[in-house]
C-alpha cells in the first residue's frame, strides 16, 4: 500500500475524534469564537456610541495591535518556560473578566473612552501569551500524522461558531442589551479556561526527541535571553520556514486595504449598508469553513507547498475580481460576495498548511517562541497596511485598491512556486 494511501487512512475527522484531549481543546475553542463574535458586534457598537469619533474608535484599533508588536517576540520564551495549559487558562480567565468589568461599568454608565484602551491593552497583551501557548499545545495532544486534519478542523468549526455568533449578535443584543451581550463573551472565556483545566498533557508524550544538539545545549544554559537567541537562530536557519512567515506577513498587508476600507467600498460601490458588510462578512466565512472541511478530509493527499501556491493565487485573483461590481449595474453586491467567499475558500489554504507545518519542523520546546516571532512578523504588518491603505484611499477609488493589493499577492505565490526547495514540503 502506498505511502500516500497510509496517510490518507490515518486523516480525517473519525481519527480526530477518537483523541479526547483534542475534543476538549476545540470544544473551548468552539465556544470562545462564539463569545468573541457577539462581543465584536456589541463592543464595536458600544465604542460608537461612547465616543462618537472616529478618530477615537481608529485609534483603539490601532492600541489593539500595539502590544502584538511590542510584547509577541519576547512572551515566546517565557510560553515556552511555563506550562503551556496554564497559561491558556490564566489568560482566557484574565480576558473573561476584563470583559466582565467593562460590561459592568458600562452598564452602570461609569465606563469612560481611557477605560477601553486601558481594557483593550490589557486583552491584546494576555493574547500575545495565549495564542502561542494554544499553537504549542497541539502538537502534545495530537500525533504529527493527524496536524494538518486537526488545524483545518478546528479552522472550520472556530469559524462555524463565529458564523453563528454573528448570526445572534443582533438578537443578543437587542434582548439583553449591550453589556449582556458582552457578559456572554466574558462567559465563553472563563468556560473555555474550565475546559482546558480537564487536559492532562502525557509528560513523555510532551518531550521532544533529543536528536536537537542545539536545543540539548540550549537547556544547559536555560536562561532567558539564550533561549531567545536559539528561537532567532532556530527561524534563520530555517529558510522555508522564513519564506512562509514574510509571504504570510505580505498577505497581511495585501489584505489591509479590505478590512480598513470595507464599509466605504460597500457603501460607494456596493451601494448597500449594513446588511451588504454582513453578507460579504458571511460569505467570507462559509468560504473558510468549507475550504477548512475539504482540507481535513482530503489535504493529506497533496503537499503543502501545493496547497499554500494555490491559496495565494485563488486568494489573489479573488480579491482583484472585486473590482468587477464597480463595473456592474446589476446586483454588484451578489458578485462581491461570491469573490468573498472565493477569498475565504483561498484564506484556509493558506493559514492551515502554514501553521502546520510550523509544527511539524519546530522542536515542541520552541514552539513558543517561533509561534510568537511568526505572529509579530505577520502583526507587524498590518499598521503599515493601514496606514498605506487610509493614504491611497484618498487619491484612487476603494475597487482600484483592491485590484491593485490582489494584483500584488499574486506575488508571494508565483514566487514560492519557482522554489524548488519549498515545493518539495
Amino acid at each position: 500500500m502506498s505511502e500516500t494511501v497510509l496517510l490518507q487512512q490515518n486523516q480525517g475527522v473519525r481519527r480526530l475524534a477518537k483523541h479526547k484531549l483534542y475534543l476538549i481543546m476545540i470544544t473551548a475553542k468552539i465556544i470562545s469564537r462564539f463569545g468573541d463574535s457577539v462581543d465584536s458586534i456589541a463592543y464595536s457598537w458600544m465604542v460608537y456610541l461612547l465616543t462618537g469619533s472616529e478618530l477615537l474608535m481608529g485609534t483603539l484599533y490601532a492600541i489593539n495591535f500595539v502590544p502584538g508588536i511590542a510584547f509577541s517576540m519576547f512572551t515566546g520564551v517565557l510560553v515556552d518556560r511555563w506550562s503551556k495549559k496554564k497559561v491558556v487558562i490564566v489568560t482566557n480567565a484574565g480576558r473573561g473578566i476584563t470583559v466582565t468589568v467593562t460590561a459592568l461599568l458600562y452598564f452602570i454608565g461609569d465606563l469612560q473612552p481611557w477605560h477601553l484602551f486601558i481594557f483593550t491593552f490589557i486583552n491584546s497583551t494576555l493574547e500575545c501569551f495565549s495564542t502561542p501557548a494554544e499553537m504549542s499545545l497541539v502538537p502534545r495532544i495530537l500525533p504529527k500524522e493527524l496536524l494538518l486534519s486537526g488545524n483545518s478542523l478546528t479552522s472550520s468549526a472556530s469559524r462555524t461558531a463565529e458564523l453563528a455568533g454573528l448570526a445572534a449578535a443582533g438578537g443578543l443584543i437587542a434582548m439583553l442589551g449591550i453589556s449582556g451581550a458582552m457578559l456572554i463573551d466574558a462567559l465563553s472565556f472563563l468556560l473555555a479556561a474550565l475546559l482546558y483545566v480537564w487536559i492532562r498533557i502525557d509528560r513523555d508524550r510532551g518531550q521532544e526527541n533529543d536528536d536537537d544538539a542545539d536545543l540539548i545545549q540550549e537547556e544547559e544554559s536555560p536562561s532567558y535571553w539564550s533561549q531567545f537567541k536559539t528561537g532567532l537562530k532556530f527561524v534563520k536557519g530555517h529558510k522555508l520556514m522564513m519564506m512562509t512567515m514574510l509571504s504570510a506577513a505580505f498577505v497581511n498587508l495585501c489584505l489591509t486595504p479590505k478590512n480598513v476600507l470595507e464599509p466605504v467600498y460597500v457603501k460607494q460601490i456596493l451601494h448597500s449598508g449594513p446588511y451588504g458588510l454582513s453578507l460579504i462578512g458571511i460569505a467570507l466565512i462559509t468560504g473558510m469553513i468549507i475550504s477548512g472541511i475539504w482540507i481535513s478530509q482530503k489535504g493529506s493527499a497533496y503537499r503543502k507547498s501545493s496547497l499554500i501556491v494555490f491559496g495565494f493565487l485563488l486568494l489573489g485573483v479573488t480579491y482583484s475580481l472585486l473590482y468587477v461590481p464597480a463595473l456592474l449595474r446589476e446586483y454588484p453586491l451578489y458578485a462581491a460576495a461570491a469573490f468573498c467567499f472565493g477569498m475565504g475558500f483561498a484564506i484556509s489554504f493558506i493559514n492551515t498548511p502554514v501553521s502546520t507545518y510550523m509544527m511539524e519542523v519546530t522542536p515542541k520546546a520552541m514552539l513558543g517562541r517561533v509561534g510568537a516571532l511568526s505572529s509579530t512578523i505577520c502583526t507587524c504588518a498590518i499598521p503599515v497596511g493601514s496606514l498605506l491603505a487610509g493614504w491611497a484611499g484618498a487619491f484612487v477609488g476603494v475597487h482600484v485598491l483592491y485590484l491593485v493589493f490582489g494584483l500584488l499577492m499574486l506575488i508571494p505565490g508565483v514566487y514560492l512556486w519557482s522554489q524548488k526547495g519549498f515545493m518539495k514540503i
